[in-house]
Parts: C-alpha cells; structure tokens; sequence
C-alpha cells in the first residue's frame, strides 16, 4: 500500500508531505484544484517519463518520493533479481528531475533505470484513468482479465517458456534448412577441388624437400666438383691435409716421454685426424652420390608446379594451408552428407514441441472458458445495481491460424445494454458510463480474484449519478477491505463512502499559486460534500444531505 507521498518543485507544488490511510480513501477538489498534478507526480515516480514542463518555475530540481508497505507483496524475488537492496517491510521509491533535462531514479536509494522502477511500479499501485477505460475494448487487455479470473499465471509461465522452445527450434531448422540449400548449391564445386587435391596427395613438408632437391639437381656438377675438391684436399696422396694431420701427431707422440705438454697436443691431433678422415670419407661418398638425373629433374619441376599451381588457386602459401584446407572441404561434404538426417531430426523435435504446446494450449483455452462463464454471470449480476439491469455479456472465443505467445484463442468481450438486440463488441456498443462501470467491476472481480496491488480510480465515476454513483461507491468501499484503494471524484455519494477523505485545493501566497492537499476531520468533509452537492453556497439542506450521506449527526 502507499503510506506516504512527498513532492517538491513539482509543476505548481512547492513542498508537499502527504500520508495516506489504508482502505478506501476519496480525493476531493474543485475543477483545476490540481488533482491531477498529485496524479502527475505519483506518475513520474512510478516511472513514466518526464518533460520539461515538469519542474516548477525558477527550480533547479525536482523530487518526488513515494513510500510503500510491502509487507504482504512477495517481492523479493524481483529485488533479487535486480540486484536492489529487499527491505520486507518498507520500499521507497524516488524520482529526481532537473532543469538541465536530467533525471534520476532511485529504489531504495539504489539508482535504478526507468524500466525497473516502472516494472516495480507495476508491482506496487495501479492507476486507473479515463483513458484506461479504451483499453477495455483492446483483446490483450481482455484476455489479461480472462487469465486472471482463471487463475493462469503458472500455466501461461510454463506455455511461453514451450512457447520459446518450440520458436527457437523452427528458427534452428529454418536456419539448417538454409543453409542446405546454400552448401548443396557448392556442393559439385567442393567435391571438384577436394578431388583435385587429394589426386594431388600432398604430404606436409614435401614443398621444402623438393624445392631443395631441385637446387641439388640444378647445380649437380658445381657440387660433385666441389666434393671431389673437398676430397683431394683432405686424402691427397703428396699434399692431402690428413697426411700433413698424421705427421704432426707423430712428432707430437714422439715429445710426449720428455715435454708433458706434448701430450694434450697429441689428443687434439688425433681428435682432429679422425673427424677430418671422417670429413673425407663422407665427401667422397656424397661426390658419387650427386648425379644429374634428368627424368628425376623433370618430376621434381612438374611436382612443384602443381603444387604452386594449387596454391595460386586457392590463394594460400603452403602445403600446410592445402591440406587444411583439403580437411575442410572433407568436413563440409561430410556435413552436406548428413544434412538430411539432421534435418529429419530436428523436425521431430519441432513436431513433438508443436504436439506439447498444443496441448498446454488447450489446456489454457479450456480454463479461458471456464473462466469466461463465471466472468459473465458474476460482471452481471456486479453491475445491475449500477443502472444496467438489462445488461447482457459474453465472451466469445475464436481460434487461432498459429499459436502465439498467449496461446490460441482470440476473445472478444460482447455486450449489450438491452434485453434484445445482439451482442456487439463492447468498444463498439457501450456508452463512456457504461465503460466506467463496466471497468470498476471488472477491477473488483480481478481483486476477488489475486492479490492486486493498490489502486487509484482517476474519475472512474464519468458519466454516472445518483442512486448508481451511490451503488459504485460502494463496490468502491467492499473492495478497499481488501486492498488500498483511492479513488478521485467529483460526486458526493462516492466521496461519502471514503474511509479517508483528502482535498486539494489552490492558495495564493507571495503573489504566486501553489497546490496543496489535506486529509479533512469529520466537520470538513461534511462542508466538501455540501459544496460538492449545492456549489459554492452551501445551504442548510445540503448540510444535512451531507450529513446523512455521511452517516453523522
């Protein structure tokens, strides 16, 4: 419920603190009081947006600030959530706006975006206006009402999570089916390249070893002349390097009995000796090894070729890069090949979801109509009292091409005002007052129903009078002892129903006009019911009128 109210700088409301009864309270004013100003700022701290002409003049800043109980709303959860301090008791909510065009919102001094406080102010109060009632003839607004009465809040949680499933499954297919499509269209290109390459039977690290073979063969007889070089330089019988080596170790031996150092020099020839000869040998070996092969020369050329060939094509640098490339093509074929049975098997999966949501959609339907007959006799019986004892009303059911988020069924709310005639849409037929009752008793039976938030009923009471404002006061009084509800008005007999009774009003003070707002004592409210009955000058008769609605001596 809304405990308390406070408003500074707002439009023509310098500084405003306001607590707020439990029950049914009224809210009172003559035309242009500023009611609707109170109903602005609560507005803007329940998170609508805000403009320029919200501030009052010569203010930098702005604040409104809403106190709530929340004892008995189970909110926590949302606060989890949203990550916002959970007090069970208490939760503030707090607006600030500034001349710059700033704006600032706040739950429990946490600063929050205006999706959550807005999301939260739903929780919390609902204002009900006159423009509210044009959503009386709106489908969605009706079946919100039907699931209410029905009780489908779980229900509908567990259709839209099936709901959500059975769309991303036909979006997956969708997507799958496509993309067949697209890699059929490439499929004889993938297979003539991924052909070309494994006819190819490239290996990694071929391009390297061929590339240098083809510089062995190129220049064959400038190495084998250079090896046998190498080899008469070394094993040369008159001036070879080895026997110059071996006659040194030699004399070096021959020091070792009489200069000690000889010997290191000795080992080191020796060392030296053995992988010279060795150096020899295998330059030797090496030498009748290199020989120009022509044939050899030719497939090393045309092997190269192919492989720069490939490499030109696909725009790659390496036979490394060939081959995985020649393993992607495997995987998309692969992939092409299979496309059928994946297919295949997410289309049973969209069929066995469709098969499951249909069911929870039946189910929902069925409960919709249940409901619906309960909600005919019952918003019939509610508003006969209200002056509409010929009223006739149903819900009619149709369904629809394709399940949506809400289901199957597209409902429409028929209505008539008279015994005879047939039933028409309700936006289509029923009169501003008719909407009015016909709206308030639909905000009674939903409050019957689950647990709603508090309510505000801005003039709910248009087009109405007499004994029938009297009967709405009423319903008005019955469901304010189950919830908070405030209601603004301008006829007596709803004021007099009030279990609280607040009046706005406009003063002058230091040449400027300001709004303020004051819950009134049994004697003020007696005088605001006279004037609301007789006008300006309040007469005896209206007194005492006022007094009986009242209910006082």
């Amino acid at each position: 419920m809304l405990k308390s109210l406070f408003i500074q700088n707002y439009v023509l409301i310098d500084s405003l603190d306001i607590e707020f009864a439990n029950g049914f309270s009224v809210i009172t004013g003559e035309t242009g009081a500023g009611k609707s100003i109170i109903l602005g700022a609560l507005s803007l701290v329940l998170g609508q947006r805000a403009d320029g002409k919200s501030i009052k003049k010569e203010a930098d800043r702005c604040v409104i600030e809403a106190t709530f109980d929340i004892s008995l709303y189970q909110l926590e959860p949302f606060f989890i959530a949203n990550d916002l301090e959970y007090d069970a008791r208490h939760c503030i909510l707090r607006r600030e706006l500034y001349a710059s065009g700033k704006s600032r919102a706040f739950v429990n001094d946490s600063p929050v975006g205006l999706n959550v406080l807005r999301s939260l102010g739903t929780r919390l109060i609902d204002i009900h206006s006159q423009h509210q009632n044009l959503m009386l003839g709106d489908s969605r607004f009706q079946l919100d009402v039907v699931d209410v009465l029905a009780d489908n809040e779980i229900p509908l949680i567990l259709y839209r999570k099936e709901f959500s499933r059975y769309q991303s499954l036909k979006r997956d297919l969708k997507e799958l089916t496509e993309k067949s499509r697209q890699n059929r269209q490439e499929e004889d290109y993938i297979r003539f390249q991924l052909e070309q390459l494994h006819e190819a039977r490239l290996t990694d690290g071929e391009q390297e070893m061929l590339e240098q073979e083809q510089e062995t063969l190129t220049h064959a007889e400038e190495i084998k002349g250079a090896l046998y070089k190498i080899t008469e330089l070394l094993s040369g019988d008159e001036q070879g390097g080895l026997l110059q080596i071996k006659e040194a170790l030699q004399t070096a031996t021959s020091l070792e009995r009489f200069y000690p150092q000889a010997k290191e020099m000795a080992e080191r020839l020796r060392s030296a000796y053995i992988d010279l000869n060795d150096l020899s040998s295998d330059a030797d070996s090496q030498k009748e090894d290199v020989e120009f092969n022509p044939e050899r020369m030719v497939f090393v050329e045309e092997r190269l070729n192919l492989i720069y060939t490939l490499q030109q094509k696909h725009h790659l640098n390496s036979v490394a890069e060939l081959i995985a490339l020649q393993e992607k093509y495997t995987a998309q074929l692969q992939e092409i090949d299979s496309y059928d049975n994946q297919i295949e098997a997410l289309q049973q999966q969209v069929d066995a979801t469709f098969k499951e949501l249909m069911q929870q959609a039946s189910v929902l339907s069925e409960q919709r109509k249940i409901a619906s007959l309960g909600l005919a006799r019952q918003l019939v019986e509610m508003i006969a009292p209200l002056g509409m004892s010929n009223t006739r009303f149903s819900v009619d059911f149709k369904t629809k091409s394709s399940p949506d988020a809400d289901g199957i069924d597209e409902i429409c709310f028929l209505f008539s005002a008279n015994k005879s005639g047939d039933l028409q849409p309700v936006a289509n037929t029923a009169s501003g007052g008719e909407i009015s009752r016909l709206m308030l008793c639909l905000k009674a039976m939903i409050a019957g129903a689950t647990a709603l938030p508090a309510i505000i009923f801005d003039e709910v009471d248009t087009g109405v009078s007499g004994d029938i404002a009297n009967k709405m006061g009423d319903i008005m009084h019955e469901l304010g002892t189950k919830m908070q509800v405030m209601a603004i008005t301008h006829l007596p007999q709803i004021a007099s129903k009030g279990n609280a009774h607040y009046y706005v009003f406009k003063k002058e003070e230091n040449d400027r006009t300001i709004t303020q707002i004051k819950q009134m004592d049994t004697e003020e409210r007696v005088i605001e019911i006279a004037r609301m009955l007789s006008g300006a000058a309040l007469t005896e008769a209206s007194m005492a009128n006022a007094r009986d609605l009242l209910g006082v001596d």
